[in-house]
């Protein structure tokens, strides 16, 4: 969040900078209700393109193996232009290449969901699957998952066959 007041700050700087530069160089006044006017309409628009490319940006910068599987779209009333077009302002992703699968039971894999939102701490959360019977047993909180499929502390949850973190992690290791 630093770096976009940063760039915000920059941004209308170097508008101001141009604003003058241009009275000096034209040897006239230009109206004055331009320089604010130009100031807000800059800052708003490059906060309007820093939100709504926020995510393409980061998922361009993730490793190959990372699969983004959940983009979530929101809406909020200090951003009106999100009820016409919706922003992914978080996202859940699997990275296939840390997926361990089970030497007792072929079915079941073990990974990690990476949730990423906007402004927050990445976050990792432990996750098992049976790709088998097409169900997800969160790993956070205590919950285990042994070699042979018995699982502790924890609950399967049933998921349609097309759920797309269920094939990212069954497909990907």
């Amino acid at each position: 969040m630093l770096i976009d007041i940063v760039s915000l700050i920059a941004i209308g700087a170097a508008l101001a900078g141009t604003y003058v530069a241009v009275n000096r160089m034209t040897g006239r006044r230009l109206p004055r209700w331009l320089l604010p006017a130009s100031l807000g309409f800059a800052m708003i628009t490059f906060a309007v393109w820093n939100e709504y490319t926020w995510f393409s940006r980061v998922k361009a910068a993730l490793p190959e193996s990372v699969e983004v599987v959940l983009p979530v779209k929101e809406s909020s009333f200090w951003r009106p232009w999100s009820y016409a077009l919706p922003m992914v302002a978080r996202f859940i992703a699997v990275d296939t290449a840390a997926v361990q699968r089970s030497a007792e039971a072929p079915g079941l894999v073990r990974t990690e969901a990476i949730l990423v939102q906007r402004w927050a701490k990445t976050q990792r959360v432990p996750v098992a699957f049976d790709c088998t019977d097409g169900r997800r047993a969160d790993l956070a909180g205590g919950a285990q998952l042994a070699a042979d499929g018995t699982l502790t502390g924890g609950a399967w949850i049933e998921l349609p066959a097309d759920d797309p973190f269920m094939l990212a992690a069954c497909q990907g290791g």
